[in-house]
C-alpha cells in the first residue's frame, strides 16, 4: 500500500474500530451490572465472569485516585485525537494498518473506561473477566492492551529512512 492509501485509511479504521469497541464495552458492562457485585455469572475451566467494581486503575492499583485517573484518561484520549487530527502530518509514527488499528483500540479502551469514571451510578470501573490467576479486566482493558501491543509492533517494523550520502 502506498503512503496515500495509508492516509486515506486512518479515518475509516478509526471511525469503525473505536465506536465498535466502545459499544461492545458498554453493552457488556451494562449486562454485568444487572447482577449484584461479587456474583459469578459464568464459570468454565479457568474462565470466570464475575461482577467486580474496581475503584482504581488496572489491577486495582491506585484506589482512591479516581479524579487523577479521570484526568489522565481525558488527557490520553485528547492526545490521541490531536495526533490523528493535527500531529499526524508532522510526526508519522503509525502509518500502517496495524498502527491505525492499535491507536483506535487504545483510544476506544480509554474512552470506555472514562465513561465508567464519569458515570455517577458506578463506583469505579466495572471489571468482569477473570482468566486463571490474572486480575479482573473488561473489554476496554483488553482493547488498550492489544492496542499497545499493535502500536509497539508498528513501531518495531516501521520502515527506517536511509540517509543519502
Amino acid at each position: 500500500m502506498s503512503k496515500a492509501d495509508h492516509q486515506r485509511l486512518r479515518w475509516p479504521i478509526f471511525l469503525i474500530t473505536a465506536p465498535l469497541i466502545i459499544t461492545a464495552d458498554q453493552i457488556t458492562k451494562s449486562w454485568i451490572r444487572a447482577y449484584p457485585e461479587g456474583s459469578t455469572i459464568f464459570k468454565s475451566g479457568i474462565l470466570r465472569i464475575v461482577h467486580f467494581e474496581n475503584p482504581g486503575a488496572a489491577f486495582g492499583l491506585f484506589p482512591g485516585l479516581s479524579t487523577l485517573l479521570l484526568v489522565f484518561g481525558l488527557v490520553a484520549s485528547s492526545f490521541i485525537l490531536a495526533y490523528l487530527i493535527y500531529l499526524y502530518k508532522r510526526v508519522k509514527l503509525f502509518t500502517g494498518f496495524i498502527g491505525w488499528i492499535g491507536i483506535s483500540l487504545v483510544f476506544a479502551g480509554a474512552v470506555g473506561n472514562l465513561i465508567d469514571r464519569l458515570n455517577p451510578n458506578v463506583d469505579g470501573i466495572t471489571d468482569f473477566i477473570y482468566i486463571g490467576w490474572w486480575p479482573a479486566f473488561n473489554v476496554s482493558d483488553s482493547s488498550i492492551t492489544v492496542g499497545v501491543i499493535l502500536l509497539a509492533c508498528a513501531l518495531l517494523f516501521m520502515p527506517v529512512k536511509q540517509d543519502a550520502k
